[in-house]
């Protein structure tokens, strides 16, 4: 893979650089700046270099039409306020006003271009259509970065195609992706301990299977795990339930027996009447994991199973999580959670080497205040990093080769 040092001297280069700041908003509030505060050592080494950064990002879904409250306007003025400079947003992606604003530019100077999503281009499943519209972008810039480590997974125009027309490589947040999450698959120190939670077995399917040939042990929960209470023979009441996946999680639970994987699962559960939102009252109650109560919605993993988890991730060598243990959101229901971000850090204090898989597991370290560095590595791709952990070929790296 390339990285910046094989794009030689950047003075007075325009360098379109693919960021990922699909942050979450309140409104035009970001709530969680990681992901801009994840690109700044990127921009700034170009700076130093002397060259002209264009970044480009999506932010949500606007399925490739123009959705005010989709601008990039926020994170414009974040990124400002974090580089101490004026970062000006193109009214477009590769029109007019974006072709003005770059032709104004000094070295040094940086500029971002307005929602990449905004065009249909640049998700269309027609590549001559995508290859086009990155042609037009890469008419901006000498040379293009990647670093939206959140979006490698997709072969889409702003991150893929456009690097078939411009001298291409790595930024430091990919490279650096690359590195932490290549510590958990190739040669990783042992024991390697994966945590999952998350709502779906099915959005794990790719990584359970990969993991069960590598992984010393797997630690699930979250709504996931119900499925595989469920494969047990536990009655699981109201909680979420794949049923279509019970007979492929009763596979993994005798592939994990026969193969000597260790498979973790919680001895207790936290309960309530329903999901807590609307008139559904708040009333958490602890109950077996074998003793589900037919009428009760399992919500977060219990005070037992929470102490077991961080046992087990703290006597580990090496630890990959993705996907919270409960509902994070809701104070009461947040403890696994915590439990499992305080083995990681735990782990971190004794020597292991920890990753937090991004999307929903980056967010609740923040949200429940634990300090960034008290991991080895958080994440900024939550799809990206777990079709890695799955063996995946990722486009976006692939064409950085």
């Amino acid at each position: 893979m390339k990285t910046l040092k094989d794009l030689g001297d950047l003075k007075g280069k325009r360098v379109l650089v693919r960021a990922d700041f699909n942050v979450p908003l309140d409104g035009t509030t970001i709530t969680d700046d990681g992901r801009i505060r994840a690109a700044l050592p990127t921009i700034k080494a170009l700076r130093a270099d002397g060259a002209k950064v264009i970044l480009m990002a999506h932010l949500g879904r606007p399925k490739g039409k123009v959705v005010p409250e989709l601008s990039l306007a926020p994170v414009a003025k974040r990124l400002g306020e974090l580089l101490g400079v004026d970062v000006p947003l193109a009214e477009d992606t590769y029109g007019q006003d974006a072709h003005a604003k770059v032709a104004a530019m000094n070295d040094g100077d940086v500029v971002l271009l307005q929602n990449v999503r905004f065009n249909p281009e640049e998700t269309s499943k027609d590549e001559a259509e995508r290859d086009a519209y990155a042609k037009k972008i890469a008419e901006l810039g000498d040379v293009f970065v990647s670093d939206g480590f959140g979006v490698v997974h997709r072969a889409q125009g702003s991150n893929y195609s456009i690097a078939k027309f411009l001298p291409s490589a790595a930024g430091l947040l990919v490279e650096k992706e690359v590195k932490a999450l290549s510590r958990a698959t190739e040669n990783p120190e042992r024991p390697l301990t994966v945590v999952l939670g998350g709502s779906k077995v099915s959005d794990k399917l790719g990584v359970i299977e990969n993991l069960l040939g590598s992984a010393n042990r797997l630690v699930i929960g979250g709504g996931m795990v119900y499925t595989f209470l469920k494969a047990k023979g536990y009655e699981v009441g109201t909680s979420l339930l794949e049923e279509d996946q019970l007979e492929t999680v009763k596979g993994y639970i005798e592939t994990a027996e026969k193969t000597g994987v260790e498979l973790v699962l919680p001895t207790d559960i936290v309960v309530n009447a329903g999901f807590p939102a609307g008139d559904t009252p708040i009333a958490p109650e602890v109950v077996k994991a074998d003793a589900i109560p037919a009428d009760k919605m399992g919500l977060d993993i219990g005070p037992d199973s929470q102490k077991l988890f961080h046992d087990k991730i703290v006597d580990s060598k090496t630890v990959v999580w993705n996907g919270p243990m409960g509902v994070f959101e809701v104070a009461q229901f947040a403890e696994g959670t915590r439990a499992v971000a305080q083995g990681l850090v735990d782990a971190t204090k004794a020597g292991a080497f920890t990753i937090v898989g991004g999307g929903d597991s980056a967010s609740a370290v923040r949200n429940l205040g634990f300090p960034e560095d008290g991991f080895s590595h958080i994440s900024t791709g939550g799809g990206a990093s777990l079709e890695f952990l799955e063996g995946k070929e990722l486009p976006g790296l692939k064409v950085l080769e």
